[in-house]
């Protein structure tokens, strides 16, 4: 079969948040300011409505006008990859098949959550998906959120099986399993890293990108990270991963993405404000947050 799909997502990608107003709306002015911060420091593309966005809080009409406003504010200068993923197979597929998606150029399917399929399961549910898109698709394989873990076998099944599936998102916290799925895959797919903390050997590795979480607040030196490993300067970009080190940590410690969002606050840049079941980060953890960044700061000048 002629593979007419390609990944236009390669580099580095930020995992957009969902800033919110003090009342709990969702602040579309520093959405676009987030946009245009991440666009002007060299951000290769933008994830838009993934875990990080806090995407199962929001209503239907919001999710339309995220997708909305970052499409206009980043205007066709980066590739955008749209979060459509769920548990509920038929009901992606008729979101896929009816909704407009003029302005993105691929779809994240992140692996069902709670219903816990078989590997066979796995495989049809993605395989309907991929009847079901005109566009380039990146599985989400994240086992710590959704309870199933994706192995190396369905995945060749899938890719071999699914022209437009060309990547995958790998989020498992596991390195030996970016490697894995590197070497068991055909050239035409590609793995993207899913953990910053991870990203360095992951790059050198052998995956060709990263959706990154911390990069939401420091796209300029996270990104330069990114390009200075995919040249193979190491000693560069490690020293920059190094300094990075306390973020990728404290990032998690609270679950993603009340450690990013307390970041934001104190960088200025959105409100620490997040929607039930997620709460912002103890004062301990707000506290080590701050004086990492004050330290990163105090650093640079």
């Amino acid at each position: 079969m002629n593979q007419p799909y390609i990944n236009p997502f390669r580099g580095f990608g930020v995992a957009l948040v969902t800033p919110f107003k003090e009342n709990g709306e969702v602040d579309y002015d520093a959405l676009r300011r987030l946009v245009e911060m991440q666009v002007e420091n060299g951000v290769d593309f933008l994830c838009v409505l993934g875990t990080t966005a806090e995407t199962p809080t929001l209503s239907r009409q919001e999710r339309l006008a995220i997708r909305q406003t970052v499409v206009l504010a980043t205007d066709h200068r980066i590739p955008l990859l749209l979060g459509a993923g769920g548990n509920n197979t038929q009901a992606i597929c008729d979101e896929l098949e009816s909704d407009d998606l003029e302005g993105f150029q691929g779809v994240l399917i992140v692996c069902p959550f709670y219903n816990k399929p078989s590997q066979e399961g796995l495989f049809q549910h993605f395989m309907a998906i991929s009847r079901a898109s005109h566009l380039p698709i990146v599985i989400y394989n994240i086992p710590g959120r959704t309870g199933v873990n994706l192995d190396e076998k369905t995945l060749c099944r899938i890719v071999e099986s699914a022209p437009n599936v060309v990547a995958i998102k790998e989020a498992a916290g596991k390195l030996e399993q970016i490697d894995r799925f590197v070497k068991a895959t055909p050239p035409r797919f590609e793995v993207l890293c899913g953990d910053d903390a991870l990203a360095y050997d992951a790059l050198k590795d052998g995956a060709t990108g990263v959706i990154s979480v911390v990069g939401n607040a420091y796209p300029k030196l996270f990104g330069e990270m990114v390009h200075q490993t995919i040249k193979r300067n190491y000693i560069v970009a490690e020293r920059i991963n190094q300094q990075l080190q306390d973020f990728y940590k404290l990032m998690m410690l609270e679950g993603n993405p009340a450690g990013i969002k307390c970041l934001l606050k104190k960088l200025g840049l959105s409100e620490n404000k997040l929607r039930l079941p997620l709460v912002p980060v103890s004062p301990l953890t707000s506290s080590l947050i701050d004086l990492a960044a004050h330290t990163l700061d105090s650093a640079d000048k």
